[in-house]
């Protein structure tokens, strides 16, 4: 026979995991569930491209001349409506817009996991290295953040060319400092407690404090400043390809398609830039509730109940 409960035990409720603490106060805001949702729509479209676009843009057979710059709402000879128009090529800017998705979201989601790879290992090592290890590398993260980030990565794809993965490695570049200062300011914090010392008086690896204590405790800033450079990457990459500098012209992301339509905006065709500059508007704007949230949620002043 098992012994009653107390009175205690009945009357205190069952504490909530830190997950479930964590899903409870991000639901909270319903601006950051709006961002969510959006975001979370917009991959979906961009994953389901091939299937759910009425045109595959990049295959230059299904294409046609005569069918350029067709206001929304066009029918084409063949009986196919552009709701939302074409461009010069004949292309049409639904099937545009939701292949496009696809390659500002590799880009801006891969750079932005390899630059917080690179920056969050070195920022961890200068951290637990310390001395003329860690002034060195923490001048160098100095010096690649003063200067401006599209300059640095103009020349850097001015002397790689166009291409997805020089596009990819040029973020990669400009984006690693700012994970490396966050990932070492929070590694000084954590490597002054008990902890640490205590991992450190039984005996254990420096890697396995690096990688079992440091970097699980260093997360949540980090997480948010992913979170925001994802935005800034995919906002980044657009700028170059507008530009002529990033993604070929074959392969062409959000950036590209509103620098095709720019020309023609003073001649009413607004609708080549406008809508691809919506989406990009929406896809940073979704993320960028998203991180914002993220940091007051992660805040470890926040007291939650």
């Amino acid at each position: 026979m098992t012994a009653p409960a107390s009175s205690a035990e009945i009357a205190s409720p069952p504490r909530a995991t830190p997950l479930r603490r964590f899903l409870r106060a991000f639901a909270s805001s319903h601006l950051a569930m709006a961002g969510l949702v959006a975001f979370a729509a917009i991959v979906l479209a961009a994953l389901l491209a091939p299937w759910i676009s009425p045109q595959n843009p990049y295959d230059l057979m299904q294409l046609d001349i005569l069918d350029g710059r067709l206001p929304p709402g066009a029918v084409s000879g063949t009986g196919m409506t552009f709701w939302l128009g074409t461009d010069d090529q004949g292309r049409d800017m639904l099937s545009a817009i939701l292949y496009g998705l696809r390659i500002s979201l590799v880009v801006g989601i891969s750079s932005a996991l390899l630059a917080a790879a690179v920056g969050t290992t070195l920022g961890l090592f200068a951290a637990y290295a310390g001395g003329r290890i860690e002034t060195a590398l923490m001048r160098l993260v100095d010096l690649q953040l003063s200067f401006p980030t599209i300059l640095i990565a103009l020349m850097i794809l001015a002397f790689l060319g166009k291409g997805i993965a020089n596009v990819v490695l040029a973020l990669v570049i400009v984006e690693w400092a700012v994970y490396a200062r966050t990932a070492r300011a929070s590694a000084l914090i954590e490597s002054r407690k008990e902890y640490i010392e205590a991992a450190r008086a039984m005996g254990a690896r420096p890697m396995r404090i690096l990688l079992r204590h440091l970097l699980p405790n260093c997360l949540p800033p980090l997480m948010v400043i992913a979170t925001v450079q994802i935005a800034r990457a995919i906002a980044l990459e657009a700028t170059l390809s507008f530009l002529g500098l990033g993604v070929p012209v074959t392969e062409p992301s959000l950036g590209m398609l509103i620098a095709n339509g720019y020309q023609y905006m003073l001649s009413g065709k607004f609708w080549i830039s406008f809508y691809p500059g919506l989406a990009l508007l929406a896809t940073v704007v979704a993320i960028n509730l998203i991180g914002d949230h993220l940091r007051d949620v992660l805040n470890p002043r926040r007291q939650v109940d």
